[in-house]
């Protein structure tokens, strides 16, 4: 839900490994638990293979059980047409064409605010990007009627001093955002732009989709921008 990854089998391979040891080492095995089913041979197929094999059509997963923003497991595991262009670059450079290409598509899904961007309340803007909460799938689906989803942006990035010792460092520093940068139009739709599809500037990032996504509102992105750009944010300290 959320940054690009690179493979999809990266994690679930290790599902993949699990089962065969926890199935004794066996090579052949049903391949799922209806009657019927044929035998497959784990062994004879790659890690990517594989993980398609158990999460697609063995059934080991409920990839048609809902999810939050309205969609299904199945489609959060099904590469779009932008993920698939980053994922040929198995993690290497961006070339010109795909950086086109991508940045294209990033475009094409970009939704702006009827009335215009505009920054909304820094103090919810604080609590979108410091809470986690919101969009597990599994055993027990996150309830967003009970709570207030967010963004957990601090787990990448720094936006205040305090808080450094609990922030994290994959993406650059936010601290004093709106102090060096300003608030005039250009800068505000640029900083739309960024958190709702970051692909549209930065091509193959590992940044969520979070507008595009459906992970986070409009309101919610012009509270994170405000936190961001506020003079009265502490981030502008």
């Amino acid at each position: 839900m959320y940054p690009k990854i690179p493979h999809k089998s990266g994690l679930i391979a290790l599902v993949a490994t699990a089962l065969l040891v926890f199935a004794g080492g066996y090579a052949v095995a049903d391949s799922h638990k209806k009657k019927g089913a044929e035998k497959v041979d784990y062994t004879a197929m790659s890690s990517e293979e594989l993980a398609e094999y158990l999460i697609f059509e063995a059934e080991g997963f409920d990839v048609d059980e809902k999810t939050q923003e309205g969609r299904t497991v199945r489609d959060r595991l099904t590469q779009d047409e932008l993920q698939k262009t980053c994922s040929k670059l198995k993690g290497g450079p961006v070339d010109g064409d795909t950086a086109q290409k991508v940045m294209e598509l990033a475009r094409d899904s970009m939704v702006y605010p009827e009335g215009g961007i505009e920054l909304g309340d820094w103090k919810r803007g604080q609590a979108v990007a410091e809470n986690a909460f919101g969009f597990r799938v599994g055993h027990k689906v996150d309830d967003h009627s009970a709570r207030e989803t967010g963004g957990l942006c601090i787990n990448c990035h720094q936006f205040e001093e305090e808080k450094v010792d609990r922030s994290g460092t994959l993406g650059p520093s936010l601290i004093g955002y709106g102090k060096m940068r300003g608030t005039n139009e250009q800068m505000l739709k640029y900083t739309y732009e960024v958190i709702y599809n970051a692909h549209v500037v930065f091509p193959c990032t590992k940044m969520p989709r979070f507008g595009a996504n459906g992970v986070l509102s409009q309101e919610k992105i012009a509270d994170v921008m405000a936190y961001l750009m506020d003079p009265e944010s502490p981030v502008n300290e």
